[in-house]
């Protein structure tokens, strides 16, 4: 799910404070952790998450894309793309592949995402 920042919501307008606001934007357990990642044009996640379940990352994400485009691919082989300023949550049982160089803020579950991360570090190494 993704949504431009435009597109959410105003709950507070007050001079020199606009606050927006998106409820049920999906449910966390747990530690957070966050995340700051610069992918370049071209790269694709997929290879790197073999081996995992469904060989996809088994992550939720809370996020924004600060510049860059981006397409998520699920499980499911739904699909949806990201963009310059939209705020996200992807589920876990994904993908994701940069069209366009990217940088965003991810929040995570500290222990799932760290698990993918390592299963990645593993990867690269081997």
């Amino acid at each position: 799910m993704h949504i431009a920042k435009d597109a959410i919501p105003v709950r507070i307008n007050a001079p020199g404070a606009v606050a927006r606001q998106l409820p049920d934007f999906g449910a966390a357990t747990g530690s957070i952790g966050a995340a700051y990642f610069s992918l370049g044009s071209g790269t694709d996640l997929a290879p790197l998450l073999e081996g995992l379940d469904d060989d996809a990352c088994h992550s939720p994400h809370w996020g924004y894309v600060i510049t860059g485009d981006l397409v998520v691919t699920y499980s499911d082989g739904d699909a949806e793309r990201c963009t310059t300023g939209d705020v996200f949550h992807w589920p876990a049982g994904h993908s994701v592949r940069v069209d366009e160089d990217a940088e965003l803020i991810l929040f995570s579950p500290q222990v799932e995402h760290g698990a993918v991360m390592d299963h990645i570090c593993d990867k690269l190494a081997g």
